[in-house]
């Protein structure tokens, strides 16, 4: 903490609130007697992640490299390198840190995923152990595969959403609730587990339909209503009050790259929108990139990137 900056004080404090703590374990036959506490924090206190955040810095700060070499989120660590040389040579520049310090590098949770396979390329090993290769994993609620596809994450944005229906659908399907409250639970509740994450995503067509068709049907079960009735879409979203998915996701997308086109140069997301990577893109039609969609989107409201400078009249553009 005082390496933190933190006055001696507020330190003095903490100290107090740690120096001879003891606790219990209950569990299903009652609770063992009292030991005292040697190693850990207060498990839901306030000020717990705000201490070990400032114990992750402090112990990575040798070993951390600039954003996006080296993400940390709490506990959880991702380190991006171009090559698996240079990806154990980071691995165990991470285990010598923590293991010095009194903490472990979690073998079995460790995982590595290649982005471009290259014929020979070997596997990632951390102290001979051979590490856990993968095709996706799941980081801070989204899942990133390999060859750069969002399908996996669309079917989870899907299936929360479909979760989220079914914790309200007393409400949802309730026909004494008018369908402007139904909508307006479905917009609270349904429909941000549905959109998490997807203002950094590049979704195709079919995926954008298939996340359309998930809340046209959740609509449609909360209104009563079956597609033998032959009511159009464009009833059921203005019954419910409800706009369209794809125009949310596309005014969600450009929100947030107005707020990091208006940050500083060095701000980590600007740096990732200008970056470009080493290598050459693959034969065949290329795939859409971020800012692809991102300049399909400003054509659509007829807007450009000097507009995202001005941020009343990017909330003109887009509403």
């Amino acid at each position: 903490m005082r390496k933190s900056g933190v006055a001696d004080k507020y330190v003095r404090v903490v100290q107090d609130m740690y120096e001879r703590s003891r606790t219990v374990v209950r569990c299903a036959v009652g609770q063992t007697e009292e030991f005292k506490v040697e190693v850990g924090l207060h498990q839901g206190s306030a000020l717990s992640p705000f201490l070990f955040a400032m114990v992750m810095d402090q112990l990575s700060e040798e070993v951390r490299q600039e954003s996006p070499w080296t993400m940390m989120f709490a506990d959880d660590i991702v380190i991006c390198s171009e090559s698996r040389e240079q990806v154990e040579e980071s691995l165990e520049r991470w285990r010598f840190a923590m293991e010095r310090r009194g903490m472990k590098v979690s073998r079995s949770k460790t995982e590595y995923m290649c982005v471009i396979e290259r014929e020979g390329s070997g596997t990632v090993r951390l102290q001979g152990e051979e590490v856990k290769k993968v095709q996706e994993f799941k980081y801070l609620g989204s899942t990133v595969q390999s060859n750069g596809e969002c399908g996996k994450e669309v079917k989870k944005r899907v299936q929360a959403g479909w979760n989220g229906w079914r914790k309200v659908s007393g409400v949802l399907c309730d026909p004494k609730i008018s369908a402007r409250i139904k909508g307006k639970v479905y917009r609270t509740v349904v429909r941000p587990a549905m959109l998490y994450g997807l203002e950094t995503v590049s979704l195709r067509k079919r995926q954008e339909s298939e996340l359309e068709v998930a809340e046209l049907k959740m609509l449609r079960f909360s209104l009563g209503v079956t597609r033998l009735d032959r009511i159009r879409n464009e009833y059921i979203r203005g019954t419910a009050h409800v706009g369209r998915l794809g125009d949310k996701v596309r005014e969600a997308r450009l929100r947030w790259f107005g707020n990091v086109q208006r940050r500083e140069s060095e701000y980590i997301g600007r740096r990732m929108l200008d970056m470009e990577l080493p290598g050459r893109r693959q034969r065949g039609r290329p795939k859409r990139r971020y800012m692809d969609v991102i300049n399909e989107d400003m054509k659509l409201v007829g807007a450009s990137v000097e507009d995202a400078e001005d941020r009343d009249r990017w909330r003109e553009m887009n509403p």
